[in-house]
């Protein structure tokens, strides 16, 4: 009785896994999607691609919330009123249509991120970090820029923002002394623009600082060196000799070939006559 058991669960876990797999996978967004603080009030709202009769959402790989929606609803809101530190965490969700029990797959994962700023509480607001960069002039293009960030006391994860980029540019854990130090090798006028830094406090990996001072980079395009251009139309008439003398050297090696030849046939010819 064991294998025939052990086979019914495999053949139900396979035809659940298949229908799954035939159902279009659901999308999960967040609202607002950035700079969400302790405190605000967000939305997740899952679309769904067809009707279905229930949205599960789940946190941390945990049911968390269950939904009855209309069959003519695509979308199914959750929404937290001031949102607290059990509330961040990663989430997804998921449904079920309405003909059947069939399942889908679950959507895509998104990061619920709050910052620690202003919620009345002294233990849930974070300082932001410090900033500084060198150099700290214009810089031309091709210079390696270093920007550091700090904060001793609380920095478990440094981040570094781009104004106008939505998310991080870049990421690095702290030394000792909660100092970071972010490199953009051989800047180019697009690397031009204000940067900031936060930080994941410690042992709140979805808690975030708020942004702190920016510092400005400005590049500069290196400018050719004097005389560059005459060196370099200077490479060019040297070229343009060389392939000419290559061409001229080419046709009289093939001028000499073909003279050669005509003597031999010639020669041929003359020694032909006089055997007669």
């Amino acid at each position: 009785m064991a294998p025939i058991a052990v086979a019914l669960i495999l053949g139900w876990w396979l035809v659940a896994a298949s229908r799954a797999q035939q159902l279009p996978r659901p999308s999960l967004s967040l609202h607002p999607s950035q700079g969400v603080s302790l405190g605000d009030n967000i939305t997740l709202r899952c679309h769904l691609p067809q009707l279905a009769a229930w949205v599960w959402l789940y946190r941390e790989g945990r049911w968390s919330y269950a939904k009855y929606i209309d069959k003519k609803q695509d979308t199914a809101e959750l929404s937290f009123r001031s949102a607290s530190h059990d509330q961040a965490g990663t989430y997804l969700c998921q449904y079920q249509v309405s003909e059947s029990e069939d399942v889908s797959v679950m959507s895509d994962p998104v990061e619920l991120v709050l910052t620690g700023e202003d919620t009345g509480t002294a233990d849930s607001s974070f300082p932001p970090p410090h900033i500084s960069i060198h150099p700290e002039e214009r810089v031309g293009t091709g210079t390696n820029v270093t920007i550091h960030c700090w904060n001793k006391d609380y920095g478990a994860a440094f981040l570094l923002h781009k104004d106008g980029r939505s998310d991080p540019i870049q990421r690095l854990v702290p030394d000792d002394v909660g100092a970071v130090s972010f490199t953009v090798f051989g800047v180019t006028p697009a690397d031009s623009g204000t940067y900031r830094c936060s930080y994941h406090p410690k042992n709140y990996p979805f808690l975030s600082s708020p942004l702190g001072d920016s510092v400005t980079l400005e590049v500069t395009p290196t400018a050719a060196p004097p005389g560059a251009e005459l060196v370099s139309r200077g490479n060019l008439v040297v070229a343009v000799v060389r392939g000419c003398a290559a061409a001229l050297i080419f046709g009289l090696g093939v001028f000499f070939v073909i003279d050669a030849r005509s003597l031999w046939i010639r020669r041929d010819e003359s020694l032909g006559g006089e055997g007669i």
